[in-house]
């Protein structure tokens, strides 16, 4: 049975704002981020409900946000469901009452331009996130070829 994967949003200029994101952040700070991704995104039957408030709660429609804190800092990495893909698409540091609307119209935006891209013939699959995620390195050539 497949099982839920979270993957970073990448443009159509191979960035990922969310990875990027991550990694820029001090050492302990993103490894608490990853494990959250690792525990509460990744490995779950498609058919299980998201994970409950207060480490996700439900931002519009399908889009929904993962709550980290470490320390007195609060992150939030907006996040939705595509099939057994769980897209990554938008990250802050959350330093007010509610997210702003700016924030959620990034990654409906985000979400709209996957959707759009994975619908195409051509496409290259996205990168998973987590502990286990590859590196940045080249994609082998069975998928350049695409």
């Amino acid at each position: 049975m497949a099982r839920t994967q979270a993957v970073y949003y990448r443009d159509s200029h191979g960035a990922e704002p969310v990875n990027q994101f991550i990694q820029a952040l001090p050492l302990k700070s993103a490894a608490k981020i990853d494990d959250f991704i690792e525990e509460h995104l990744n490995g779950k039957p498609p058919q299980d409900p998201p994970a409950l408030f207060p480490v996700t709660s439900q931002i519009d429609g399908e889009l929904r946000e993962l709550r980290v804190r470490f320390a007195n800092t609060r992150y939030r990495i907006l996040y939705q469901r595509s099939g057994n893909l769980v897209v990554l698409l938008h990250a802050i540091e959350k330093d007010t009452g509610a997210i702003p609307q700016s924030e959620i119209e990034l990654a409906r935006r985000r979400m709209a331009d996957f959707r759009r891209r994975m619908d195409a013939s051509r496409r290259i699959p996205p990168r998973p996130a987590g502990r286990d995620a590859p590196s940045n390195r080249p994609l082998p050539s069975a998928y350049q070829d695409r």
